[in-house]
């Protein structure tokens, strides 16, 4: 069913453009100032009133990004790839997609501590989560879409790679403007890397979940059945 494409695409698009709003707002009301230095997506989203905004997506993104973690994880599982790697995959999805959550809720200018941790969170368990969906797309069974999809994956996760050493050694060495960019580069391939599962969405057939009462006797012991089916 290709509506489950618009999972992927609405958390890429919503993520991007709710970002840009906040810097458009955090620019027009002078809470940052770009002729000092480029600004910090933390920064942007630091002060009243965009703060407010700036939680909101990162509340969505974070359930959004949860719902298509857990989906892809499902998906992969049903293609006959269940693997310890796969539910690493599905930690690390979790983990950095609270870690969204949490920078957005403890904004930079509050709780600084906590905010980077969130951050740590959702960069460095994020990267190696989309380093895990590029390895498991790679050994998926053969299709159209994997031909492009792979090397793309690979592309966008090498550069965010690239990005993130980057970010490190520029905030260290005093280049904040620079860092700030690769910051913002980071996490616009973040999105665009959500964006991807896209193509491997549209091919899922349905999505069903069934809950029974305990104390019913079944064939199966299970209380809940998820089910996931790929049209190639």
């Amino acid at each position: 069913m290709w509506a489950w494409a618009l999972l992927p695409v609405s958390l890429a698009v919503f993520g991007t453009v709710g970002l840009w709003v906040v810097y458009a707002i955090a620019v027009s009301n002078n809470t940052v100032n770009i002729t000092e230095e480029f600004p910090y997506i933390s920064t942007c989203g630091s002060y009243s009133p965009q703060s407010c905004l700036f939680s909101q997506i990162c509340n969505i993104c974070c359930v959004l990004a949860l719902w298509i973690v857990t989906i892809r994880f499902q998906q992969i599982r049903d293609l006959g790839r269940a693997s310890h790697l796969n539910t690493a995959g599905l930690v690390l999805g979790f983990i950095s997609s609270i870690g969204i959550s949490i920078l957005g809720n403890f904004q930079q200018s509050v709780v600084n501590g906590v905010h980077l941790l969130g951050a740590l969170m959702a960069f460095f368990l994020g990267l190696a989560y989309f380093w895990v969906q590029a390895w498991l797309a790679y050994y998926s069974p053969p299709s159209r879409d994997r031909r492009w999809v792979v090397p793309v994956r690979v592309i966008l996760c090498s550069q965010c790679t690239c990005l993130v050493i980057c970010m490190f050694v520029l905030h260290g060495t005093g280049f904040r403007s620079e860092a700030a960019m690769c910051e913002w580069a980071l996490v616009m391939c973040f999105f665009a890397l959500f964006g991807i599962f896209a193509a491997e969405f549209r091919h899922i057939d349905f999505h069903k979940l069934t809950v029974q009462k305990k104390g019913i006797k079944t064939a199966s012991d299970a209380n809940g059945v998820w089910t996931l089916q790929e049209i190639h």
